[in-house]
């Protein structure tokens, strides 16, 4: 069977990577401990890209949990999924990387990044036959980026035949949360233009405004909306719902031009001293 080692890193990748494997697992029919539950043959049927079958019929992830921060971790744990994970398999600092690529990638992260790359080898070598890696994880963090790319090279140094794939969120001025992404996101890209087979970038400010400008055309439309209303939901709802999309974009933008103004009075600040 040709097998695919995950990997997420960063608080975003491990976000992303928790959902994916609720999905994963759901469609294969295993259930939170591991169990199979399903109904069909074909949910078994390759189940051995992603899963590792261990004692007692139960079927783990072949997961890798990455972060320079504990946070996440817990989160990950406390989910709905958070028990099918391999305990070893988190691997995680206690200083974060404070939105800082150099300090994912040559400080903090490099001081961890031998501890993943053990479990990335004990992992790759349980497979009968290695297909690659895949990778989710942001660009605009510190993780993510820094880290999450110092480990595609490491890897890629150690398996250069084999598939290395990334899920990249790339950041966005209207849902960003710091201002040297711009910096993070392009130190990552010319890793991964370097280092990676192949890159899927999934856009912040695209995903927002798929769902909020879509979600108001369909709505001022009432398009689909007995399907709900017709299971007891209130109309009043989705008027919320949409209200709380508006001002969080809003809430996200403001802070941005917040950022940008502060960093310009500092530029403006050291010229004078200047």
């Amino acid at each position: 069977m040709r097998e695919i080692v995950h990997l997420q890193a960063g608080q975003c990748g491990n976000q992303i990577g928790a959902k994916f494997w609720e999905v994963i697992s759901d469609e294969h029919g295993i259930d939170p401990t591991g169990t199979y539950h399903g109904d069909s043959d074909l949910q078994l049927d390759r189940i051995s890209v992603y899963y590792n079958e261990a004692t007692g019929g139960k079927y783990v992830p072949r997961a890798i949990l990455v972060d320079l921060e504990p946070g996440t971790m817990d989160s990950v744990r406390s989910g709905p999924f958070g028990q099918i994970f391999r305990p070893d398999n988190f691997v995680f600092g206690q200083s974060g990387a404070g939105n800082n690529w150099a300090k994912g990638h040559y400080t903090e992260g490099a001081e961890l990044v031998d501890s993943v790359l053990d479990v990335v080898r004990k992992e790759a070598e349980s497979c009968d036959c290695l297909q690659g890696f895949q990778l989710t994880h942001s660009l605009g963090g510190g993780t993510g980026s820094g880290m999450g790319t110092l480990l595609i090279s490491k890897i890629r140094e150690e398996y250069p035949d084999r598939i290395m794939n990334t899920f990249s969120v790339v950041p966005s001025p209207k849902v960003s949360d710091t201002v040297v992404e711009p910096y993070n996101a392009t130190l990552s890209v010319h890793q991964l233009v370097e280092n990676t087979d192949e890159t899927y970038c999934i856009d912040n400010e695209e995903l927002f405004k798929r769902i909020s400008e879509q979600f108001t055309a369909m709505f001022r439309r009432k398009a689909f909306l007995h399907w709900y209303t017709g299971e007891g939901m209130d109309e009043m709802e989705f008027t919320e719902a949409e209200s709380n999309m508006n001002d969080l974009v809003s809430e996200y933008q403001q802070y941005q031009d917040a950022t940008a103004e502060e960093g310009e009075f500092e530029e403006d600040g050291d010229e004078e001293v200047a």
